[in-house]
């Protein structure tokens, strides 16, 4: 394909997967209320009792409804925008690797979804906990889109960082990486690892940068074990 038919098929792929993120977007603004008491559940438990959160405009509830319904209408759409993304990559690959594109549709959603997860039940919580009991001497008034804005980056950040064991697959399956090179930046990965993390975490002591950490460096290890099973070989080999 020459440079133009890729930015076709870039523009092709793009729409289907914004026509999926806008599908699912209509159906979570429905739930979109629902959906914030649920990501709001971290910050009530360790709020004093009676207090809760605050908003300092009037369109500001619209708009955080707005961004809640986006962003799980973008996790709801994850497997289509994953499918997108195999098609589009598709044709650098043999017709043999086009195989995986079942398992590489729910090895990804799986991933991406277990990085939410973790996000929401262990990261987030250990977040929301430690800002609140900083501020324990301090009438708390936190508004909502400021709260949420805190969930998405937290949230949608690890489901990102938990798919590297796929991006490794592909630049495995290209020739741009292999397990040997892996292992030999091992300590240049951690470094970017805990950069990402310091990013990732509003916090800037080391213990809640490394619940964020530890579980890249494993994914790493284990996109290492995906780069030796799926590495590009010769076809003698």
């Amino acid at each position: 394909m020459g440079f133009f038919e890729h930015l076709e098929e870039f523009r092709k792929r793009l729409i289907v997967s914004l026509i999926a993120i806008f599908a699912a977007f209509l159906v979570c603004w429905n739930w979109a209320p629902q959906i914030f008491e649920f990501l709001a559940a971290p910050v009530r438990k360790v709020l004093p009792p009676g207090q809760n959160l605050s908003y300092t405009t009037l369109t500001e509830p619209f708009l955080m409804y707005f961004r809640v319904a986006l962003f799980a209408g973008m996790i709801l759409a994850s497997p289509v925008i994953l499918s997108q993304l195999w098609l589009f990559v598709a044709p650098a690959l043999y017709r043999r690797e086009k195989r995986y594109v079942v398992p590489f549709v729910v090895a990804g959603a799986f991933f991406f979804l277990c990085g939410c997860a973790f996000g929401y039940y262990e990261a987030f919580p250990l977040v929301v906990g430690f800002l609140v009991g900083v501020g324990k001497n301090f009438n708390a008034v936190i508004t909502i889109n400021e709260y949420l804005g805190t969930a998405i980056k937290i949230i949608l950040g690890l489901g990102l960082c938990f798919e590297m064991p796929i991006l490794i697959f592909f630049l495995a399956r290209m020739g741009v990486v292999s397990e040997r090179w892996l292992l030999a930046k091992f300590k240049y990965a951690v470094l970017a690892i805990f950069i990402i993390a310091a990013i990732i975490t509003p916090t800037p002591d080391v213990a809640t940068q490394c619940v964020f950490a530890v579980p890249m460096i494993l994914l790493y290890l284990l996109g290492i074990a995906v780069a030796w099973m799926f590495k590009k070989r010769d076809e003698a080999a």
